[in-house]
């Protein structure tokens, strides 16, 4: 008996964004339901054109707590990794001198033509926790842009 594979249009709709959640995820690890970056950004998200897009992101709102410029650009791209790929409500997390985040999106919506994301920025250093909220929708460009 002869079998026959075939891929109708929304299988393949579906693969492919499963395809493009994979490779974006390849930099990451999870561990107890939480996502971990590994060092400080793998090299799709580290393209200026998406931190910048960002305007400084939730993390530019916490106040009292000054970061270095480094642990600025990983808790952007914990941001960014965070709205691009991660699934709704699973923190990723980040670490850097003296202070660490975690930054979760809540599922998507829709804004028009636009996929948006509420998400929230936890910093934790030296003891003191600050949070931020927020959310951003995803331009033609596929940059992220934060509302309001």
């Amino acid at each position: 008996m002869k079998q026959t594979c075939r891929m109708t249009m929304t299988s393949r709709i579906v693969a492919i964004p499963v395809v493009v959640a994979s490779i974006g995820l390849a930099g990451c690890s999870t561990t107890s339901g939480r996502m971990f970056m590994k060092g400080s950004a793998g090299p799709a998200v580290s393209s200026a054109a998406y931190i910048s897009a960002l305007e400084g992101g939730l993390v530019s709102r916490s106040k009292g707590i000054s970061l270095s410029a480094a642990d600025r650009q990983r808790a952007l791209e914990a941001e960014y990794r965070a709205l691009e790929a991660a699934p709704g409500g699973q923190p990723v997390v980040w670490q850097g001198r003296g202070v660490q985040g975690s930054v979760v999106a809540a599922a998507p919506y829709q804004v028009g033509s636009q996929n948006c994301r509420q998400y929230s920025h936890t910093l934790v250093a030296k003891g003191r926790e600050t949070v931020s909220r927020g959310a951003a929708c995803r331009t033609a460009a596929g940059t992220w842009t934060p509302l309001g």
